[in-house]
């Protein structure tokens, strides 16, 4: 066995893509090119882009503003949503500021009232999500789609025709596509790379403007890992996990740290950070390309929905695809549709999967570091 030594410089960029296209996001400006800020893997992306705008995801993953949010919000919110408000209110994210539009999302209470604050000094525009996933939803969420889409032709001052939608559409498949099969690296055993590096350009590919020049980025990185794997290179054999529950990044990479640092391997992500956002295609065949993107993007299984059957094939499909060994979830505090929802995912994993389960609760504060690692080690001796 060789263990890689060429290939973390390539994740490390990734890694660096959030600070990277602080740059960019301004040049963009410059050329007159709009902005589309979101938070949310239910955002259909296509719609934006169809309008000839640049969408980003905006800044919610550190504890630095959430003293500033906490002035507007109370103590016992969901860190995500005090983050979020925090960045958005000090102006300290740059892909917020340079925004034409945020388009936010009636996933759960605390995003909607927050949005309310923040259509106080920015142009917010709220996708009215149904959080059931029958035929009537996508119906629904058909006409938001829609509503989205006027919305951004009159503030743009633009015509979105279907003709660029669905070129918007081809385009976002191609790059999800790839992230996927990058993503499928991890199915080997042992596993070619670590986790966290796997993550890396996973969260760093929310922050590449250009989808179309992501695809071909993302598969030739991929097809370096599998030819190093074909050459023997490869980390050594570890227990294999899957991440489920909240969105990973930022402070709570601290999660993914606390199983590869004590001699676990993260082989999946069954969250907003993985394979949510990017396991799922729109029908470029289809007669109605908006209903189409409904379909695709109410498809997601977030915990929001009820029931979340979706959550749950996609969890077990994943535990069987990448062979894992243990199952940990991450919930953030006051969280509450994905704390109500970890009773059902444990019954699920250890009973239906018979593999091991954990779940963690954490915040971004650093102040359980040495706690998780406690724990994720003991979990790991198990296997």
């Amino acid at each position: 066995m060789e263990l890689i030594k060429d290939l973390p410089s390539v994740f490390d960029g990734f890694a660096e893509q959030r600070k990277n296209s602080f740059l960019t996001v301004r040049e963009y400006k410059e050329k007159g090119i709009p902005i589309v800020g979101s938070y949310c893997t239910y955002f259909p992306k296509e719609i934006a882009m169809a309008a000839g705008a640049a969408p980003v995801s905006l800044c919610s993953t550190s504890d630095e503003t959430i003293q500033d949010a906490e002035k507007d919000l109370p103590k016992n919110l969901c860190p995500l949503i005090k983050s979020s408000y925090g960045f958005a209110k000090t102006q300290k994210c740059p892909y917020f500021y340079f925004s034409d539009v945020v388009v936010g999302e009636t996933t759960c209470d605390g995003k909607k009232k927050m949005y309310e604050l923040m259509g106080e000094f920015k142009d917010v525009f709220i996708l009215r999500l149904p959080n059931h996933q029958d035929e009537d939803g996508v119906q629904a969420y058909r006409k938001e789609i829609l509503r989205l889409k006027d919305y951004l032709s009159e503030k743009f001052q633009c015509e979105i025709t279907e003709e660029k939608v669905r070129e918007a559409v081809r385009i976002n498949n191609r790059a999800n596509a790839a992230l996927m099969n990058f993503y499928g690296v991890m199915r080997h055993d042992p596993a070619p790379v670590y986790g966290y590096d796997i993550f890396k350009v996973l969260y760093g590919s929310t922050f590449k403007f250009d989808r179309s020049a992501l695809a071909d980025e993302v598969d030739s990185l991929r097809e370096q890992i599998e030819k190093d794997y074909a050459a023997g290179k490869h980390i050594e054999k570890r227990p294999r996990i899957i991440i489920t529950g909240c969105p990973i990044g930022g402070a709570t990479e601290k999660v993914i740290q606390a199983v590869e640092e004590n001699g676990g391997v993260v082989v999946g992500y069954e969250n907003c950070s993985g394979q949510k956002s990017v396991g799922l295609q729109v029908d470029e065949s289809a007669e109605d390309i908006y209903e189409a993107i409904s379909r695709r993007y109410l498809a997601i299984g977030c915990s929001i929905m009820s029931p979340n059957p979706n959550r749950f094939q996609a969890l077990g499909e994943m535990v069987d695809e990448y062979r894992a060994d243990g199952v940990l979830e991450m919930t953030l505090q006051a969280c509450h549709t994905y704390n109500v929802e970890t009773n059902k995912i444990r019954s699920f994993v250890t009973g239906e999967k018979q593999i091991p389960y954990l779940n963690v609760e954490t915040d971004y504060s650093k102040s359980d570091i040495g706690q998780l690692n406690t724990r994720v080690a003991a979990f790991l001796e198990m296997l």
